[in-house]
């Protein structure tokens, strides 16, 4: 990322020359988070023409920034004040970017319970979770949660719209949730209650790789659940198996992957295929400032047969030739928890090869994010890092589009004209094994695959329900989508 640093540092040595000449007060730790926000949205910051307040003349000096900005309640306020809202719904800032680095990795805070947040069927506030899977290794492994569970509860309390944040991801480690029976989507306690407690963890998101024989084909299957670079070598090797079995088909899971990388969405096409070797993958629009600064090239990304990731220094910490399938079709689960880098894959690939989708439309994230620090390049091993403060902002800074200029905002949508295959939700009454047939949603892919059928029987219909959160979403790395800083 050089060329972004030299042009960060031209752009702030003009306004340090300006402050050492025209400021009369001592700034405080709080102003110099302050300037950071609005330093760092200024040059980065996708909508950066759109915001008044952050306009390049919008202070004639740093007296007036630091004035202006102590009429805030909080950094978190001043954050928000700068956002193009409604239209910016991702960007955020953290006042701990350890947990954020962390949750990239896939290392949080969690008691191993992954679960969706559902509104009742009858219209009422009230809300029920329903167990997605268990991160193995956790608390709730060890309490025998199991996926599928259904609880309305916490602590003794109804679930409801109102409360769930506090109850669920409040700032306690320790909670009980109380299980209840899904009664046709309007749950009732059923006196059983399980007490769970939060540690630090770490997920592998490759959760399931396996062959599935059916109908004289071999299907490889992979439930791959975020896209964090620390796991592109296991995801390799997850595809090195895929082709020593010379599989058939390929049904990728991505139904509770919430985004991440661009770079390892990058190489799981790239591992789908292997005939593009070089082509373009996707494009990125940055904002007027940074695009001028760079070649066009560097808001590319192109298929490639080599995994190559460097650390925040530059130096290479894996690189590996890429196992390539040249598959010309693959299948995909999505649902609405599947955001940002899921969307990115699908949308890169459909350019190129068939891609089915079985599911339901996806959350709709075309946007992307880097991670700017208080230093003096925004770089985490930037010169003058403040070390007084954590504070992070991973704001959205580019939008990204397959090579066909396309992406979907509003989701891209099983069983449409973009998209084949079928629209089917998730059966909270009866979620099946994941990686078993008795996977609705899978059963449906198997099916689809071997026949083509888009219908699906009473067995596996659904009701439109309302699901209103997951605790993916409650993580630091949420359902980003981010590029590394380039060298």
């Amino acid at each position: 990322m050089k060329k972004f640093t030299l042009f960060l540092i031209a752009i702030l040595f003009i306004f340090s020359c300006e402050r050492k000449e025209t400021s009369f007060i001592d700034p405080t730790t709080d102003d110099d988070i302050n300037y950071f926000i609005w330093s760092g949205l200024n040059l980065y910051y996708l909508w950066q023409k759109d915001v008044p307040d952050l306009s390049d003349n919008r202070f004639a000096n740093f007296d007036e920034l630091y004035a202006y900005f102590r009429g805030f309640e909080s950094q978190e306020s001043i954050f928000e004040s700068l956002l193009n809202r409604p239209e910016d719904r991702f960007s955020v800032i953290v006042d701990d970017y350890i947990a954020l680095e962390n949750s990239f990795q896939g290392i949080n805070l969690s008691n191993g319970m992954e679960f969706g947040l559902v509104q009742y069927r009858n219209g009422s506030t009230n809300v029920f979770g329903y167990v997605r899977y268990v991160v193995p290794n956790s608390d709730a492994v060890t309490k025998d949660v199991k996926r599928g569970m259904i609880f309305n509860q916490v602590d003794g309390n109804q679930l409801t719209v109102n409360n769930f944040s506090n109850l669920l991801f409040g700032s306690s480690t320790n909670y009980t949730i109380g299980l209840a029976d899904f009664n046709d989507g309007n749950p009732t306690s059923n006196g059983t209650s399980i007490s769970l407690s939060k540690s630090e963890i770490q997920e592998n998101p490759i959760a399931i790789s396996k062959i599935i024989n059916d109908g004289g084909q071999k299907i490889g299957y992979l439930m791959y659940n975020q896209f964090a670079r620390n796991y592109d070598s296991e995801l390799n090797a997850a595809f090195a198996n895929f082709k020593a079995e010379n599989i058939d088909n390929l049904i990728i899971d991505l139904r509770y992957n919430p985004g991440g990388s661009v770079s390892s969405a990058t190489y799981l096409g790239s591992m789908i295929t292997g005939q593009f070797d070089g082509m373009l993958y996707s494009k990125e629009v940055w904002n007027s400032k940074v695009t001028s600064a760079l070649a066009a090239d560097r808001f590319i990304n192109n298929f490639t047969n080599q995994i190559r990731n460097t650390d925040a220094s530059g130096n290479v910490i894996s690189q590996e030739n890429i196992n390539t399938l040249g598959l010309n079709n693959v299948y995909f689960i999505v649902t609405n928890s599947s955001a940002s880098a899921s969307e990115l894959v699908i949308n890169s690939l459909s350019s190129y090869i068939d891609v089915a989708l079985i599911g339901t439309t996806t959350r709709g994230k075309q946007v992307g994010s880097i991670t700017l620090y208080d230093s003096d390049n925004f770089q985490r091993t930037g010169d003058n890092l403040n070390t007084n403060h954590r504070y992070a902002m991973q704001p959205l800074v580019f939008e990204i589009s397959n090579k066909d200029n396309k992406n979907y905002p509003g989701g891209l949508i099983p069983a449409s004209t973009d998209f084949p295959g079928v629209d089917l939700g998730e059966n909270y009454g009866d979620l099946g094994v994941l990686g078993e047939r008795s996977d609705p949603l899978l059963d449906r892919a198997l099916i689809y695959i071997s026949t083509g059928a888009k219908s699906y029987s009473s067995k596996n219909s659904f009701y439109n329900f309302d699901e209103i959160y997951d605790s993916k979403l409650a993580t630091p790395a949420s359902d980003y989508m981010f590029v590394e800083a380039r060298k």
